[in-house]
């Protein structure tokens, strides 16, 4: 496994490679199968000493699942310390999920879960489109997308609906459950 070290306003010494490299190591024991590992070290312009370093982890695994946690701190190593135990904790509530499912399906009509697709927006006072992202679309089952969404904690998350031969979008509502978008052409 290779990990990936970006930085913004900070620069990456030896040192915190070297510790970014140690308490990442550890991740493999949980989820061997980690075939991207992307670490985002960010220095942030504030103010306030708190939370001004701010520490993010994505990994995506063999069968195309995303697992992200960001932390922030007042020191560098006590965000990658805390950020390393978020992931951790969503790699042991992932695993909980992918045991449970195969208890609850048959193992022939199991099927892996394709690679999750995050969405990041960025919201623009003058409503103009500030980012743009591209990328690839896998087939999966509307649970294995609500499950992709929660594991990320986002809010909504498209996806190509292997039943429906579409690209759909589910979403959570308001009041706790979800919701599914089927576009049709006019």
């Amino acid at each position: 496994m290779e990990v990936q070290i970006r930085s913004r306003n900070l620069e990456v010494t030896d040192r915190l490679r070297e510790y970014v490299n140690k308490k990442t190591r550890r991740l493999d024991r949980y989820m061997p199968k980690i075939s991207e590992l992307t670490v985002d070290l960010e220095d942030e312009n504030t103010r306030s000493t708190v939370g001004r370093y701010v520490a993010q982890i994505t990994l995506r695994d063999e069968r195309g699942t995303i697992l992200r946690a960001e932390e922030r701190t007042d020191d560098m190593f006590s965000s990658i310390d805390a950020v390393v135990d978020k992931i951790n904790r969503q790699i042991d509530r992932y695993r909980g999920k992918r045991i449970s499912n195969r208890r609850d399906t048959d193992e022939a009509a199991f099927e892996p879960l394709a690679e999750e697709v995050a969405l990041l927006v960025d919201e623009a006072e003058e409503g103009n489109i500030v980012r743009r992202k591209r990328f690839p679309l896998h087939p999966m089952s509307t649970e294995e997308a609500i499950e992709q969404m929660e594991l990320l904690g986002h809010d909504f998350f498209v996806f190509f609906n292997h039943e429906e031969e579409a690209v759909n979008v589910v979403y959570r509502r308001h009041d706790g459950n979800y919701g599914l978008l089927l576009p049709e052409l006019d």
